[in-house]
């Protein structure tokens, strides 16, 4: 893969409790991180806490309720074992094994193997758009103005890509913009309008990103298209939430209608 953020997100550089004497700030910002998205999937474990770096009371409390959910005696400490515990879900979205017969199949199951594990943004020091699985999609980068649709986007492709020993880079630069991918798409010819798309719908691959567009060179959100049914395209897409928002906090597999909304769409043909 190019993009290995992700291995940031899944280590502390040691051994991290109250009365510690190692305390390292980004360290229990992640803890508390993961902390806080164990609480959204189980919403009554007791572990969401406050996203500031300091290892007190209540963090250390979370911790033990962290453990206790998952069947471990309650120390309140968090070693190099337990962190891999809270953050299971995402070494699992990116190190699981991936099984498809082509590119199309394997950006498919990539990006269904993400969903499952629920990615999800946090507020942190009052900035949206952050938390490990925003600065695992974004290469480190984080904060309210950074969008991270086309970032979870390309590190599917990576993903997929990489398995079969292919360069995304090769299809498209490394970016975080829907312009600069519509943009190269048009270039290289391999970006159906939406008119054309609505008339002929079998030009939407499954794999293929597409791109909501605002004007004729202006796009605002993409995402992975799953499967085409009639008028419809099956999506998973990041920084989305159940309206179908270009700024939410999750990624999500939606439905959306081609034929209704002005959907371009990113061939990765030249990969498979």
């Amino acid at each position: 893969m190019q993009k290995k953020s992700y291995l940031k997100e899944i280590s502390i550089s040691s051994t991290q409790q109250r009365f510690g004497t190692t305390k390292v700030k980004k360290d229990v910002e992640k803890i508390q991180s993961w902390l806080t998205l164990f609480a959204m999937q189980i919403p009554n474990a007791g572990t969401a806490t406050g996203i500031d770096g300091d290892f007190g009371p209540a963090t250390e409390k979370a911790v033990m309720n962290f453990q206790t959910a998952i069947g471990e005696r309650p120390t309140g400490i968090v070693d190099a074992h337990l962190f891999a515990q809270l953050t299971a879900p995402l070494k699992n979205a990116f190190e699981a094994p991936i099984t498809g017969n082509n590119v199309r199949e394997l950006v498919v199951n990539t990006a269904k193997n993400h969903a499952k594990y629920n990615p999800f943004e946090l507020i942190i020091r009052n900035q949206s758009n952050s938390g490990p699985w925003v600065r695992a999609y974004m290469d480190g980068n984080e904060g309210t103005y950074w969008y991270w649709c086309m970032g979870f986007a390309q590190t599917i492709i990576d993903q997929a890509a990489s398995i079969v020993g292919k360069n995304f880079k090769t299809l498209m630069p490394l970016s975080y913009s829907c312009d600069t991918i519509g943009t190269t798409g048009l270039q290289k010819k391999i970006l159906t309008r939406y008119q054309t798309a609505r008339t002929n719908p079998s030009l939407i691959q499954p794999g293929d990103l597409f791109l909501l567009q605002k004007s004729t060179y202006d796009w605002y959100h993409t995402g992975i298209v799953i499967s085409v049914q009639g008028d419809t395209i099956e999506t998973i897409e990041g920084n989305t939430n159940a309206d179908g928002s270009s700024n939410g906090n999750a990624v999500l597999n939606r439905i959306r209608n081609f034929k209704q909304s002005k959907i371009d769409f990113f061939s990765i043909e030249s990969l498979v």
